[in-house]
């Protein structure tokens, strides 16, 4: 597609839980926006979550789709809220909400991605602004997050 003269931007799913180096690369070599899908994971990344929290059958997240990764039936996957308990203090690092630090994730993983995230209020809409005051996570943040989510999947199950 990159031949066309009017293909600008790749969409992709990308969050802190889900990379996409491949198309990251792609998007530097061929100067593309990088339209970021889920940047905050359908809310995980926000720790607004708790094993308590149920989302009803009206919510994409509680419907039982199969591509709903984060949630199983509106329940947040324990996995994945142990997770982001993994990441927490990175993310919120220098002041920042999970839901900044997320976002600032993606701000350091390239200069060409653009975040698109959902909000239902609006408080989540300036808490997601928030992350352009604080720019991207330091390189070194950025690096220790991926070494914890490595090293947290090999204690899974």
């Amino acid at each position: 597609m990159v031949q066309y003269p009017h293909f600008t931007a790749v969409q992709q799913e990308l969050s802190v839980f889900w990379d996409g180096p491949e198309v990251l690369d792609l998007c530097a070599k061929d100067n593309l926006a990088s339209l970021n899908r889920s940047p905050l994971a359908m809310g995980m990344l926000t720790g607004k979550f708790t094993n308590g929290s149920h989302l009803p059958d009206t919510d994409v997240r509680g419907a039982g789709h199969s591509w709903v990764r984060f949630f199983e039936i509106g329940k947040p996957r324990p996995e994945m809220l142990a997770r982001v308990a993994t990441i927490r203090d990175l993310l919120t690092s220098d002041g920042r909400t999970p839901a900044q630090g997320a976002l600032g994730w993606l701000l350091a993983r390239s200069p060409f991605t653009l975040p698109i995230p959902g909000f239902k209020s609006e408080a989540q809409v300036r808490d997601n602004l928030g992350a352009l005051q604080f720019g991207p996570l330091s390189q070194h943040v950025v690096q220790e997050i991926e070494e914890l989510l490595v090293e947290s999947d090999t204690m899974l199950p």
